[in-house]
């Protein structure tokens, strides 16, 4: 699996764990193995300028997706195509703040937030409840299975 993170974010962060999540969730949505995905780390201005730019809401968020080649799910006798997922932009300042405010590390709410962006190029959302109910189990069983099989 292609993942390539690259921290622009000026806050000191562990890559290789990022990359680690990445292709864990990858595996656990049967992601073709030689598909790409970036994941890039900014700083709050930058992601203030794309969260305007792209959703145009104010301020920074947390994470942003960008699909490319616009993959779905593969099944176990059918994996994904190969592609290009797209990319994945996360902000370690506000999954900082989110991480203080549900007591737990920043690196496990970037694990979350990597988990997200994830599915959500994979074309899960979660504007209704039913979405959002599917969208955050599979987002909390692979942060689960993660977390006890690195």
């Amino acid at each position: 699996m292609g993942v390539e993170v690259n921290n622009e974010s000026g806050i000191e962060v562990e890559v290789s764990s990022l990359q680690a999540i990445a292709e864990h969730g990858m595996r656990a949505m049967k992601v073709h193995p030689s598909a790409e995905l970036a994941v890039v780390l900014v700083d709050e201005a930058a992601m203030s300028e794309l969260h305007v730019t792209w959703m145009d809401e104010s301020g920074p968020t947390d994470v942003l997706s960008f699909p490319m080649d616009e993959l779905r799910p593969g099944r176990e006798d059918q994996p994904l195509p190969e592609g290009m997922l797209g990319d994945i932009v996360l902000c370690p300042s506000v999954a900082a703040t989110q991480a203080q405010a549900a007591g737990h590390s920043t690196l496990h709410e970037l694990h979350i937030l990597t988990v997200h962006g994830l599915l959500h190029l994979l074309g899960f959302d979660h504007a209704e409840p039913e979405e959002e109910k599917e969208m955050f189990g599979l987002q909390g069983e692979i942060v689960s299975s993660f977390s006890e099989n690195p």
